[in-house]
């Protein structure tokens, strides 16, 4: 089987890391693989000890084909170390599989990627491979297409990243004046558009939001499992760029997926599962009861 390289983001988290490195570790492809780690350098002086911890770590990694690793000496920012980052690899690969050092996998997740990657290499309509699955309460499709892509977890091939926009002007124009914005918030169920507008006004610096409206535009497909082969464990307060939730915590598959008769199209069965679960998420049960019990008073 054909495999693709691991490109792996990390900065100052150790344990996240190390975490996400021993998943891949029980994933029985691993040592086909080819590790690549970009590591970014620290934003101020009080990161600096943390950043040192995880670039010893990276050191004594073993169980790859191969391991190199890049070591900012500037701080790139999440978005820029991605982004620089997926576009320097593709220059000498066809193809790539994508984490951040909070994603934990399955040991089925490598061998979701390589199939599915050799599966639909010369198809144009996927953009792209995902291996996170919201914890949705309706059933899923054993595996599916939807239209966009993801971020946790994820490949594509260098023909996919070439349509990537950098522009969230650019792209939210596009939206708008297409009258795409609710199915692109999935029937506004989502933030979706706002986070590109606050990363226009700089107010985040989000490239999977990007992404995503690069391949939505674009009308590309994106195969999802229909149980998650991916869990964010970073969603603990510890990272940068997200706050403490266990709302899109979800169970690892233990099974293979198996893909031999999907239908490349876009399932709105999915689709309307991903909403009643943003819908869900936003509020929790007892918020919602206290805001029923305040609106008594009001």
């Amino acid at each position: 089987m054909k495999v693709s390289p691991i490109v792996l983001f990390v900065y100052n988290r150790y344990l996240h890391t190390r975490q996400t490195i021993d998943a891949l570790l029980k994933n029985s492809e691993s040592n086909q693989h080819d590790l690549i780690i970009f590591s970014d350098a620290p934003q101020s002086l009080n990161e600096n000890e943390a950043v040192i911890e995880v670039r010893s770590y990276l050191k004594t990694i073993k169980g790859f084909r191969s391991i190199k690793i890049y070591y900012r000496d500037i701080n790139f920012g999440l978005a820029k170390s991605i982004v620089e980052g997926v576009t320097e690899v593709l220059k000498s690969y066809d193809s790539i599989i994508v984490l951040e050092d909070d994603i934990v996998t399955s040991p089925f997740f490598l061998n979701f990627m390589n199939n599915a990657l050799a599966r639909f290499e010369e198809d144009e309509r996927v953009i792209s491979i995902h291996g996170y699955v919201y914890p949705t309460k309706e059933k899923l499709p054993d595996v599916f297409f939807l239209k966009g892509a993801d971020c946790w977890g994820w490949a594509t091939w260098k023909r996919g990243w070439q349509l990537f926009n950098v522009d969230g002007m650019a792209l939210l124009k596009e939206l708008k004046s297409k009258n795409l914005i609710k199915e692109f918030d999935f029937n506004n169920s989502h933030v979706f558009s706002k986070m590109l507008k606050d990363q226009i006004k700089g107010k985040n610096n989000s490239w999977a939001v990007r992404w995503y409206a690069s391949a939505f535009l674009a009308g590309k497909l994106t195969l999802y499992p229909g149980r998650s082969l991916v869990n964010n464990i970073g969603n603990d307060g510890s990272g940068r760029h997200c706050g403490e939730s266990n709302k899109y915590d979800s169970d690892l598959s233990m099974k293979q997926v198996k893909f031999d008769d999907i239908k490349i199209e876009h399932s709105q069965e999915a689709f309307h599962a991903f909403e009643k679960f943003f819908i869900s998420a936003k509020t929790s049960p007892l918020i919602k009861l206290w805001c029923r019990i305040k609106k008594l008073f009001i």
